[in-house]
């Protein structure tokens, strides 16, 4: 290892400043979009293949065990990791020393939760494509202040092909440092990362103790807290789809029929088998979810549910006079192929009259991407209920010889609150909540702002508690009126 005291002394303070400003900067962090302001970066250099070095680090992830995407802590055997839209690969497709590595998708992150000791002066990672997958970008990020505030270490990697390289991060902090890497395209490429190794002045360092969490910090995050109407742009990560709770207490059991849970990656569900479709779905939808994957087109039923339950197929809309309506809106997912193609699962899916769905939801669906272009996030629930809708056949109540229930109304329930962290926390300060229910049939009008209602309406027309998950007081002062907002 050469010492940072051997480079020229303007050299030497180009190479530290990057972490040591970490601490004091107020730069606030932006997702995927302008490189933070300051000093120049750590420079990056790329070595040939990776090799396992001693000591308490290298981070290889083979303790791991993490088998899906859905966010979750993971306990490493250097400390608690944060991993988002990642998980711990051990397939043939994971390109790795040992039997696991890290694999990440869409715009996944992993993050230490532990601080490593003081010291660090060098830092290196091996990445690879993941199968044949397409090249991919990524970003190392750190930060001092205990995971307050990062700022980018280095410029953006990219990575291709199959063999696993190690990218070189030469330079220095004198205090305590932790990581987060970032993939930021979100295209179809996916990525392994293996062997993190932080070197210090006496070889690999070792975890040292998470510290507390600042005022208005979750413990564990990277996110700066959000204390104002316009909180901080934070595209972190793709929120808990029931953190606003569960509407009818869906559960998983298959005894349990009529409120069936489905938890995806991309929404959660009740599905309601004796009607053929979903009693509600609900979902989180920022700019972590939104990239150009093209739309897919597979309706195709839903092989998660349970093998007593009738599984609605494309063909049982076929001649009904409705469209296959989604709830989860096919543009609400579009980081990657699996994300666009699970909305096309017909657990998802009402018949739905066509001018309903083509032109009053779909005008809904695309404001609603507008405000999250706008530096929004939004926490959506939609669902349908009644019996009999007007599609181009005239009124139906059942399609495929009664198996699919044909709904009356159809209902969508917005959040809206500034891109931020702590997002239960600000709801009742910060958010804006809209509620609309239409008619299922093709005489709705196109405007539609014209269907607001309060949740409280829907709540008493469906039997659904939707906002259980903040305080009784906030829920009845939020959900009693009826939005007046622009909608433009």
């Amino acid at each position: 290892m050469v010492s940072l005291l051997t480079f020229a002394p303007m050299a030497r303070l180009l190479f530290l400043l990057p972490l040591t400003l970490l601490a004091c900067s107020q730069q606030s962090e932006t997702a995927h979009t302008a490189l933070p302001s300051g000093p120049p970066a750590i420079p990056v250099q790329s070595a040939g293949p990776a090799a396992q070095a001693p000591g308490r680090f290298p981070e290889t992830f083979e303790a791991g065990s993490k088998g899906a995407y859905a966010s979750a802590d993971e306990a490493l055997t250097t400390g608690p990791w944060r991993f988002e839209d990642a998980l711990i690969g051990s397939s043939e497709q994971d390109h790795k020393n040992g039997q696991h590595a890290a694999r990440l998708r869409g715009l996944g992150r992993l993050r230490m939760n532990f601080d490593a000791p003081a010291g660090v002066r060098a830092i290196r990672i091996s990445a690879a494509a993941y199968g044949d997958d397409p090249a991919s970008t990524w970003e190392l990020w750190g930060s001092v202040d205990g995971g307050r505030s990062f700022r980018r270490i280095g410029p953006p990697v990219r990575t291709q092909g199959p063999r696993l390289v190690v990218t070189s991060f030469e330079g220095g902090t004198a205090g305590a440092l932790r990581l987060e890497i970032r993939k930021t395209d979100p295209g179809r490429g996916r990525l392994n990362l293996d062997d993190i190794v932080l070197e210090t002045a006496t070889g690999a360092a070792g975890p040292a103790t998470a510290p507390a969490a600042g005022p208005g910090t979750p413990a564990g995050t990277s996110l700066p807290p959000a204390t104002t109407r316009q909180a901080t742009a934070v595209v972190s990560s793709r929120d808990d789809h029931l953190a606003l709770g569960n509407p009818s207490g869906a559960t998983t059991s298959p005894d349990n029929p009529g409120n069936y849970l489905l938890v995806k990656p991309q929404f959660a569900l009740s599905y309601n088998a004796g009607r053929g479709t979903p009693t509600w779905v609900s979902w989180h939808l920022n700019r972590a979810w939104m990239g150009t994957a093209p739309r897919q087109d597979d309706f195709r039923p839903d092989p998660a549910l349970p093998r007593g339950f009738y599984a609605v197929t494309p063909r049982s809309y076929s001649g009904s006079g409705f469209d296959r309506g989604h709830n989860c809106p096919s543009a609400d997912r579009t980081t990657d192929l699996d994300d666009n193609s699970a909305t096309f699962l017909m657990t998802n899916m009402i018949p739905q009259a066509g001018n309903n769905n083509q032109r009053t939801w779909s005008s809904l669906e695309e404001w609603g991407r507008t405000q999250v272009s706008r530096g929004q996030e939004i926490y959506v629930i939609m669902g349908s209920y009644g019996r009999g809708g007007t599609g181009t056949a005239g009124l139906a109540t059942t399609l495929d010889n009664g198996r699919v229930t044909v709904p009356a109304r159809v209902w969508k329930v917005l959040v809206l609150l500034p891109e931020g962290s702590d997002d239960l926390v600000r709801i009742p300060t910060q958010a804006r909540v809209l509620a609309v229910d239409t008619p299922n049939d093709n005489s709705v009008s196109p405007d539609w702002s014209r269907y607001r209602v309060s949740v409280d309406a829907i709540e008493a027309a469906t039997g659904l508690d939707l906002l259980s998950k903040l305080p009784v007081a906030v829920q009845a002062r939020l959900e009693a009126g009826v939005d007046k907002g622009p909608t433009r």
